[in-house]
């Protein structure tokens, strides 16, 4: 197992609580991108990188007829998105829905086993995008459709991230290295190009933008409960308790506005040649 999905395993339960619902109003739209798929008679659907379940359940409650396979090199978030499943569907629903540990780029299927494949902020952060673009192919009946959202690389820029640094600072922690993101698409047109250099044709790339709004204390459980849990933990209490005084107060000087998360997105769609 990778280290990204033993750390994965780790937050499960944070990323369920405090993630999925920031990217659900960018990831549930990717299923317009797919109707016309369904119209067609698309039945067989797999979920790559199905996290805790949010755009397979989505699937599953909007199309009754439909049958979705999510995977995830992660039991931990497999397993998460089961339960949500367990939660959220009625009977005939989580009939239609089942889950399986793998890795984007190692699909455990034969070829042409799905009409549809689906995935929200799955490819940035696989290792060779351009191999499991490749195996999406691979596992896609001739016609079939691939439909992800994914983040655009960008010089983005979060005040309350900033703050979160300058207290960690002034408790003598340091601040956190940057995070480069390496793994961000291009840029909308380089999008489109890696998925015809995969094989698939009538590719449409179209940029977005997620936009989420934070109050004080929400940050400050979305840092200590989920992205940088591992930080806040270990820390020693008098550490955590000056951390979250200094925190608090600064997020508490920051106007409404900066408290909003804005990153930029790129939907993808094409179909196998």
């Amino acid at each position: 197992m990778t280290e990204q999905a033993e750390r994965y395993d780790r937050i499960a339960a944070g990323y369920a609580r405090w993630w999925a619902p920031v990217i659900a109003p960018q990831a549930i739209p990717l299923l317009d991108r797919l109707q016309e798929a369904i119209d067609a008679g698309a039945r067989r659907l797999i979920d790559v990188g199905t996290g805790t379940g949010t755009l397979a359940i989505a699937a599953l409650r909007r199309w009754p007829g439909v049958e979705v396979v999510g995977i995830d090199a992660s039991g931990g978030m497999a397993s998460a998105a089961a339960a949500e499943a367990d939660r959220l569907l009625e009977p005939d629903e989580r009939a239609r829905f089942r889950t399986e540990v793998a890795f984007a780029d190692e699909l455990p299927f034969p070829d042409s086993s799905f009409d549809a494949v689906m995935s929200s902020f799955v490819y940035q952060l696989v290792p060779n995008r351009a191999r499991a673009l490749r195996e999406a192919r691979r596992v896609l009946r001739p016609n079939g459709t691939l439909a992800y959202v994914s983040w655009l690389s960008d010089d983005r820029f979060f005040r309350p991230d900033a703050e979160f640094d300058e207290a960690l600072d002034e408790i003598g922690i340091g601040a956190r290295e940057p995070d480069d993101r390496p793994g961000d698409l291009p840029g909308v047109d380089g999008a489109a190009a890696q998925l015809r250099r995969a094989g698939f044709r009538d590719v449409r790339a179209v940029p977005g933008l997620l936009e989420h709004p934070f109050d004080v204390e929400g940050y400050l459980r979305f840092m200590t409960e989920f992205d940088e849990e591992d930080l806040v933990r270990s820390l020693d209490e008098e550490e955590r308790d000056r951390l979250l005084r200094s925190l608090r107060s600064r997020l508490s000087r920051l106007p409404d506005d900066a408290l909003v998360l804005r990153l930029p997105t790129v939907a993808v769609t094409g179909r196998r040649t």
